[in-house]
């Protein structure tokens, strides 16, 4: 086992650990920053790949883009910041599912490559990353730019209680100028 090896498997160790945490911490912002972990895990992972600019993008993008986004939201929503007791169920179904989806996931791995040395290609360049990003992906991008927009703009909206709803009347006010036509009153 190489120094790289032992590296990745610690990265790994990391990410994971830490990915565990995000989803059981009964701590909304704790949760967001557990997510910080984990992603700068990954982007330590690219790192030892010799994938500096993807690493370096994980980090402007998801640790410094996606996670503050996450942390804005939650302070928008006026989420609880403490553990949520309303939100206690039990934990098995999901474990079960996820168990048995990484199980899946490790046979159809195991099945796929039966334990044989991949070849790598070439590392690739910025310039070739670009091209690649910009031609084929370009689409996702966009779409989880709308998604994250859409986020943000359901947070606002979520915050602000007085936001679409009626009058205590029922009905709608009615525009200045107009009159009721039950009773010609402006």
């Amino acid at each position: 086992m190489t120094g790289a090896d032992a590296l990745l498997l610690a990265l790994g160790a990391v990410a994971v650990g830490a990915g565990a945490l995000v989803v059981t911490t009964r701590h909304l912002v704790r949760a967001g920053l557990y997510l910080v972990v984990c992603l700068g895990a990954l982007a330590g992972v690219y790192l030892v790949l010799a994938a500096e600019l993807v690493a370096w993008v994980q980090v402007l993008i998801y640790v410094g883009a996606v996670v503050v986004l996450l942390l804005f939201a939650v302070m928008l929503t006026r989420a609880p910041i403490g553990a949520s007791d309303d939100l206690d169920r039990p934990g098995w179904p999901a474990a079960l599912i996820g168990g048995g989806v990484g199980l899946g996931l490790a046979a159809l791995l195991v099945d796929a490559y039966r334990w044989t040395r991949v070849d790598l290609t070439a590392p690739g360049t910025a310039e070739r990353l670009g091209e690649q990003v910009f031609r084929t992906w370009v689409l996702p991008f966009e779409v989880l730019s709308v998604l994250l927009l859409s986020a943000l703009v359901g947070a606002v909206v979520l915050s602000r209680p007085d936001v679409g709803r009626r009058p205590a009347g029922g009905r709608a006010p009615a525009a200045a100028g107009n009159q009721d036509r039950a009773g010609g009153r402006p």
